[in-house]
């Protein structure tokens, strides 16, 4: 049974294959039209699956798509009706550009396929259960609480559930537009960034400021009822009226004139966005319990957008009720394509649970063959190094900053040591060096630690894994001195662990530095510029090296080194 798993209708399009149950390939389209965030139909992303799984058209038997349009259609409407400013941006986003998506869609399955009868099967599944129900059947765990928290997805903007073995009950929804997501939009652009692109800058800022100075203020802004609803207070936006305007005039009166795009930080943007940080957390914290209480679950499966503040899951790990929690690597909207595809299999067509998607390692890889092709092609000088882990770790020793590309590339927005920039985090200059010549970023952005699990309690204060780096915690104090670049001002850190079985190429590099250095931990930030989505193919790789501050490139077994 081949099933192709699609997210396309909001940002970052993407495409996964499962057969027979596990899952072959899932890749961004970001990472092949090298459009990031990019909201196209995954066309290169599909095409790439079917490769990599040697599938071709005529193989696939089902279509997950992670949206049903008319799912929640009386609740839009219903909106609509009360907030009649609203009503010509409603039908654009809500009727035409579902339309647009869906004739696109449609436009292309005919292409592939003459009729309906003729080709695969198509179950468009809510985006919701796409999210959190979805993330479950991959997960570890045969019993879990559910949780998704994104902007919105067919109105929805927060799902709580359970789920046993193939069956999922939901417990509570939240709806547009009370939205924990949309909450963290406005003050993300209150702090001069992108919505739905910079969210992880607000929540690398907020550490910066004092959430004591507008806590409570945020706190009245949101209130959760009894069975983890959420609600707001709109007086403070105007995302509500869909306006690109997230920030309503009494926002800024109360919390002060917001930046903008380039201009200097000023103390109160600080402390604004780390009083909505707090809230955030302890907003999900409040859910947490009250889903506990509900379903006395061991285990939590968290999802959405907002599942990517990785500072919230780790006081999640840290303070709730739960044993550990599961976040995929890919629990944003990109996620939903492999989400869909496993709500179809596991509990649509009632097929046993038999994968686990504890490997984030499944998109294109290149032979030392491939590589050298495109090296020879472009005149670059290179080394082969039958040890490439080995002769990386001396350059790191060193203080060099190298590009590290090896083995099957990784889903997600997190490098984890495939598509990665590697550097030493015991030079405490090093983390304003790739922020500036490196990354071309904002000088106070922090950069995360991958470490061997081994090694992960001699480090940092965490009890579980963390393999996808989607767990924040603490450096020990102890050790804070030590790794210096990876330790944020705060003292924490987004922590990688990694095993040898999963990718023994990035395990060993990591262990050999720890041999030569004492410390088995590398600074690790993704493969890439600011503004542009992590290399995919040895092309990207080079390409990025001549841009960059990059010293070395260790690409396969070869090395290529700048003068």
């Amino acid at each position: 049974m081949v099933i192709l798993g699609i997210n396309y209708y909001f940002h970052d399009s993407t495409a996964c294959l499962v057969v027979n149950g596990k899952l072959e390939a899932a890749i961004e389209e970001e990472r092949l039209n090298r459009d990031k965030h990019t909201r196209v139909f995954p066309q290169k992303a599909i095409d790439r699956c079917l490769k990599i799984a040697n599938k071709t058209y005529d193989d696939i038997d089902y279509i997950a798509i992670s949206i049903k349009p008319t799912h929640n259609l009386n609740k839009k409407l219903g909106h609509c009706v009360k907030n009649l400013k609203s009503f010509k941006p409603f039908i654009n986003h809500e009727f035409v550009h579902a339309y647009n998506k869906q004739k696109g869609f449609w436009n292309w399955y005919n292409y592939h396929w003459s009729t309906k009868k003729s080709g695969p099967k198509v179950h468009f599944i809510p985006h919701h259960y796409s999210h959190a129900p979805g993330s479950f059947f991959v997960s570890p765990y045969k019993e879990a609480a559910l949780l998704g928290i994104d902007g919105s997805g067919e109105w929805a903007t927060s799902w709580l559930g359970y789920g046993n073995g193939n069956k999922i009950k939901c417990i509570s929804e939240s709806f547009f537009p009370h939205s924990l997501g949309s909450f963290y939009e406005a003050v993300t652009q209150f702090c001069g960034f992108r919505t739905s692109y910079d969210e992880g800058k607000t929540m690398g800022l907020a550490p910066m400021g004092n959430p004591n100075t507008f806590k409570e203020e945020v706190k009245k802004i949101v209130s959760v009822d009894k069975n983890g609803r959420i609600h707001f207070d709109l007086s403070y936006f105007n995302y509500q009226n869909m306006s690109w305007k997230r920030c309503s005039p009494k926002f800024f009166k109360i919390f002060g004139k917001p930046r903008q795009h380039g201009e200097e930080f000023q103390q109160h943007h600080l402390d604004v966005a780390a009083a909505f940080q707090k809230v955030l957390e302890d907003t999900v914290l409040e859910i947490c319990d009250i889903l506990y209480d509900k379903t006395k679950a061991d285990y939590l499966v968290i999802s959405g957008g907002v599942s990517l503040n990785s500072v919230m899951n780790g006081r999640i790990v840290r303070e709730s009720k739960f044993k550990d929690i599961y976040v995929m690597p890919a629990a944003g909207d990109n996620g939903t394509a492999i989400g869909a595809a496993y709500y179809l299999y596991n509990n649509i067509l009632d097929m046993p649970r038999n994968y686990v998607h504890l490997n984030p390692y499944v998109g294109t890889s290149y032979t030392n063959e491939e590589i050298e092709n495109v090296l020879k092609g472009a005149k670059i000088s290179y080394e082969y190094y039958d040890d490439i882990s080995e002769k990386a770790a001396s350059l790191l020793e060193k203080g060099k900053i190298i590009g590290w590309f090896q083995g099957t590339m990784e889903i997600g927005p997190r490098a984890l040591g495939s598509r990665s920039i590697l550097a030493n985090p015991a030079f405490p200059e090093m983390k304003d060096k790739i922020n500036a010549e490196v990354k071309f970023r904002e000088a106070y952005r922090p950069f995360a630690p991958s470490t061997i699990l081994e090694a992960k309690n001699e480090f940092f204060d965490l009890e579980v894994e963390a393999p996808f780096m989607l767990k924040v915690c603490n450096v020990r104090k102890e050790k804070q001195h030590i790794i210096p670049a990876v330790t944020h001002v705060d003292g924490s850190a987004r922590l990688q662990t990694v095993k040898e079985e999963l990718h023994p190429r990035y395990y060993n590099l990591i262990k050999k530095l720890g041999i030569k250095t004492g410390v088995p931990v590398v600074l690790n930030t993704s493969f890439n510029i600011q503004g542009e989505p992590i290399v995919e193919s040895p092309h990207d790789a080079i390409r990025c090296f001549f841009s960059t501050g990059l010293d070395a490139i260790a690409i396969g077994n070869f090395l290529i080194q700048k003068n």
